[in-house]
């Protein structure tokens, strides 16, 4: 029996492999990674991992003693190139041939990179995406070092914030208007902006990168606003881009990811896929989208449709960054929201999205009880009025 093949070791391929082996699957499983470790959390790359305080043990998810007992053949360092749909195999750059009954694609995604053109390819230009990545950068995070941040997103952020906490001397560019611009309301943004400001972090915002250069290595980099800045390393946090090409060259269909219905499955039936290399169904339309707990709920539910089960995959999002001693956790989606209500209560900070009289999400800046009442609300479709969220006294509990 061919079993099942899962290409993509991150955190949707790891979760979904071990899935199979708790609802009873049984037969062939091999996990595939394009990287030479064994399947780790990539949050802590831009954080505790940069800053020291979490060893490369740590990051792994499961030891390789579990993968052993649990009978799933690990195969790292290794890169599929082609599905063969008809044949039901996949084509690994060594040339392997390896056959599949049904296959899960967790791809994950790619950092969106500088064009060579504009010093892209130059020394000491980074992304933050693969512990490959987080060891190379790791010489440049001492003291005194210049380093230029491009994206004032929550990757370009935390990225900054581990800099000014190691000692180096941060500028960050945002292209548009203000830092956060893509993902949270003004409020987020002017939060974020006081904290960073208040560690030393030059942010520029409305300005953008005309070039970096240097002899091999970056040195320079030019800024729309006509400034010239001596740099040592500079890192790109300018988004990502779901990993399609191998579904796209194997003639899947493609939709801001790969399109999969409820339960997970592509437009073969043979081949399924979880993660965020996907877009799935969400309240009546199509979502995508990047977060660990994402990839993890998405992969157990495809394992499931996997065994023959029929439910389809409920998403709720949240997501989370850390910053400095700020943790900021995030419940709901923000889209189409028309006003943001603050909370200031026992010292934390929270601010609650709303679209009429509808609660949306909530952003809670080391406030746990407002981001899990918020979570709860959203989730059971409640929506407090926005002035009882506003009013300090107010014990969220009770809006439960």
């Amino acid at each position: 029996m061919a079993g099942i093949i899962v290409i993509g070791a991150g955190q949707a391929g790891a979760s979904l492999v071990a899935k199979l082996r708790v609802l009873g699957y049984d037969g062939a499983l091999t996990l595939i990674g394009d990287e030479p470790v064994l399947p780790y959390q990539r949050p802590p790359l831009s954080k505790k991992y940069m800053l020291g305080e979490m060893s490369e043990e740590r990051l792994y998810l499961r030891p390789q003693s579990y993968y052993e007992d649990q009978n799933i053949a690990v195969i790292t360092g290794a890169k599929v190139v082609a599905i063969d749909r008809a044949a039901k195999s996949v084509r690994l750059s060594d040339q392997r041939v390896l056959s599949y009954d049904k296959l899960a694609l967790t791809t994950g995604s790619h950092p969106r990179r500088l064009p060579p053109e504009i010093g892209g390819d130059l020394g000491g230009v980074f992304t933050v995406r693969t512990l490959a990545d987080a060891d190379a950068m790791a010489p440049y995070f001492v003291s005194g070092k210049r380093a230029l941040i491009i994206g004032g997103g929550y990757i370009g952020l935390e990225a900054a914030a581990v800099a000014a906490q190691r000692g180096v001397k941060v500028t960050l560019v945002e292209m548009a208007d203000r830092i956060l611009q893509r993902v949270a309301a003004m409020e987020t943004s002017d939060y974020f902006r006081a904290i960073h400001t208040s560690h030393g972090v030059d942010i520029r915002e409305g300005v953008g990168l005309v070039r970096l250069t240097g002899d091999r290595h970056v040195n320079t980099a030019e800024l729309t606003d006509g400034t010239i800045l001596s740099i040592d390393f500079a890192v790109v946090g300018v988004g990502i881009t779901p990993a399609t090409e191998l579904a796209e060259s194997a003639g899947l269909t493609i939709d801001n990811g790969i399109a999969v219905d409820g339960r997970g499955q592509t437009s073969d039936p043979a081949i399924y896929a979880a993660g965020d290399c996907t877009s799935f169904p969400y309240q009546g339309g199509r979502i995508r989208l990047e977060s660990v707990p994402n990839a993890i709920d998405q992969a157990e539910a495809t394992a499931a449709a996997m065994q023959g089960g029929d439910q389809a995959y409920v998403a709720k999002p949240w997501f989370w960054s850390d910053q400095y001693d700020v943790k900021l956790q995030i419940a709901g989606l923000n889209t189409g929201y028309d006003r943001v209500v603050t909370r200031q209560a026992e010292g934390a900070t929270s601010f609650w999205y709303y679209r009429g009289n509808t609660l949306l999400a909530v952003d809670a800046m080391n406030d746990p009880r407002a981001y899990m009442v918020g979570k709860r609300l959203i989730e059971g479709g409640k929506s407090p009025a926005p002035d009882e969220i506003a009013d300090p006294i107010t014990d969220l509990k009770s809006l439960l």
